[in-house]
């Protein structure tokens, strides 16, 4: 998990090494409604222990690690505040809201993405962008007028409202990664220690501790801290440090398609007309908002920076 300027990455590399938290990302929303009924902070706590467990393990042998620990606050600001912020969040969504309607909602995120990495330097909105952030807006609504039309439960709603901020959340926590591209990604280890300290103390503050009842829930705790909400933290802070951000915002949005098949194939979601129209319309505003990213060849990374 290093990040030595003496040791160039280039920026095909980069992004290929982000495509991997992609992948890991589609399994999440399946992984969390496998934990059974634990509540969202100490699940967060758990898994992002795991986590924090898994970046520190690639510190053996390697004495400078710790050192990326030191960081100014507002580092630890973005790094904590978007890891904790964002799935404290998408956990409480997965607990009170449909698991498909709740993680297509929450996975505006990619879309988010392009519109705020416009705002960078160099960077414009240009009226595909606008289209786009309009059709994932459409599938955005279809999802609450599917819900209602369904039946939903007035109890599921803070759900579904959840999911949405967590977008944000997670959009301005990897875009601002860009901009602190000179931390180390060994430094995400810390950030998640402290994320699973502060689900921990929100957890014995108001919940209840419920520990999983199956071998197939612990597993599926395990798998969560190794993957979804352990190594690919570190991977994608190599693809939004050194990678094509506008390319990997335009690859996730794969995800929610991928995490939607995944919820139905293992039985926690129904296929319907409306969740299909509206992964449909995310994914494809998503796509295209993010038209030019197809057009431009990466770049390689400059050595000796970030």
């Amino acid at each position: 998990m290093t990040d030595e300027c003496c040791s160039p990455m280039s920026s095909r590399s980069s992004t290929l090494i982000g495509f991997t938290a992609i992948l890991m990302w589609s399994l999440l929303a399946v992984l969390t409604v496998a934990t059974g009924k634990i509540p969202a902070f100490q699940l967060a706590a758990m898994t992002f222990a795991i986590g924090a467990l898994v970046g520190s393990l690639t510190w053996i042998g390697r004495s400078e690690a710790p050192r990326a620990l030191r960081q100014r606050p507002l580092a630890w600001i973005v790094g904590v505040g978007g890891l904790f912020g964002y799935h404290a969040l998408y956990f409480l969504a997965l607990r009170f809201a449909p698991p498909a309607e709740a993680g297509l909602l929450n996975y505006l995120w990619p879309l988010l993405i392009v519109l705020f990495s416009s705002l960078l330097p160099g960077e414009r909105l240009a009226p595909h962008h606008v289209i786009g952030a309009l059709l994932g807006l459409a599938g955005t609504v279809l999802l609450f007028a599917g819900g209602r039309m369904s039946g939903f439960a007035p109890g599921q709603l803070p759900g579904l409202f959840a999911a949405f901020v967590a977008a944000f959340v997670w959009a301005t926590y990897s875009v601002m990664s860009r901009k602190l591209k000179s931390v180390p990604t060994d430094a995400v280890a810390g950030f998640c220690l402290a994320t699973a300290l502060l689900a921990a103390l929100v957890h014995i503050l108001i919940e209840d501790t419920v520990w999983p009842e199956t071998a197939g829930q612990w597993l599926a705790i395990t798998a969560l801290g190794v993957g979804p909400v352990g190594a690919a933290f570190y991977t994608w802070d190599v693809g939004m440090k050194r990678g094509d951000i506008r390319v990997l915002g335009a690859a996730s949005y794969a995800t929610p398609l991928l995490s939607t098949a995944f919820l139905i194939l293992a039985g926690f979601a129904r296929p319907s007309a409306n969740i299909f129209v509206a992964a449909v319309l995310i994914a494809g505003g998503g796509l295209i908002a993010a038209r030019d990213m197809f057009l431009q060849r990466p770049r390689p990374y400059p050595p000796g920076k970030g």
